[in-house]
């Protein structure tokens, strides 16, 4: 499989780091405890996972990138980071005592392998937080407006809510929750739909360059200059807030999905 983060991993850092809002509730949603070990699947930078190791755990980060990892040493010491693909976890059975996946099923060829490696890794009654976005919210994203081959592109690799859940389900994890997430002005993390109310922040190439949308080919250079200047000269007029009203939904920009497995 091809690691688009050795490609395209390079100023990745640059606008993206931990929210806190997303780590707290991470936290909570595994019932972290400072006297037990957890993992952390696809850690690509590892902003999350020194977030969280800060709270508290012994953790241990993988990601199949080795330009990702090499950033991600430099953030703590205290994690061990492991070059391991999430497609061939090779941990010890019951090794953990929770596990986190953030933003990052979307890159997995399938889901069914991932989920069953990591419910085979996790101690019984463990829990298993993954935050994600599923297509249904993805088509409520405004940036359709401006760039639709690219949320087209991205709605299909994403694995939907009945995808993910079934997967879940096939790995022996019992589903506990799902908790939609929306996307606040204050977010500290630019990824895909951050500039939900800032929308000038699509203007900037460094805030494009830690997208993955953007870096990968789902957006290509005719659409991008179309795109943007559409986009400037609806905020310049005042335009993008009835755009964006028209996008408008309830449920919610991005979701927690929780499992435990069964004692």
């Amino acid at each position: 499989m091809d690691v688009i983060y050795n490609s395209i991993g390079d100023g990745y850092d640059v606008t993206r780091r931990a929210d806190p809002v997303i780590t707290s509730t991470l936290a909570d949603l595994i019932h972290l405890d400072p006297a037990r070990q957890y993992l952390d699947v696809a850690c690509g930078t590892g902003n999350y996972t020194s977030a969280l190791a800060a709270l508290g755990g012994e953790w241990k980060a993988i990601d199949q990138s080795a330009v990702m990892l090499d950033e991600a040493r430099l953030k703590s010491k205290a994690v061990s980071w492991v070059l391991m693909d999430a497609m061939e976890i090779e941990f010890p059975p019951e090794s953990f005592d929770g596990a986190t996946c953030t933003l990052a099923i979307h890159h997995f060829p399938e889901v069914d392998i991932p989920f069953c490696k990591i419910a085979r890794v996790l101690r019984p009654g463990a829990r298993f937080a993954l935050f994600t976005a599923f297509p249904c919210q993805m088509r409520h994203y405004w940036l359709t407006e401006y760039f639709p081959q690219m949320m087209e592109s991205a709605c299909k690799q994403m694995p939907d809510k009945e995808q993910v859940m079934q997967a879940l389900t096939r790995a022996g994890l019992v589903l506990e929750q799902t908790k939609p997430f929306e996307i606040t002005p204050g977010l500290k993390d630019f990824f895909l739909y951050s500039g939900k109310q800032r929308p000038e922040m699509y203007l900037s190439e460094t805030v494009r360059s830690g997208i993955s949308s953007f870096r990968n080919g789902f957006c290509s250079d005719e659409e991008l200059d179309k795109g943007l200047a559409r986009l400037d000269k609806d905020i310049d007029s005042g335009k993008i807030s009835s755009v964006m009203s028209q996008y408008d939904h309830d449920e919610g920009d991005y979701v927690f999905v929780t499992a435990r497995k069964g004692i």
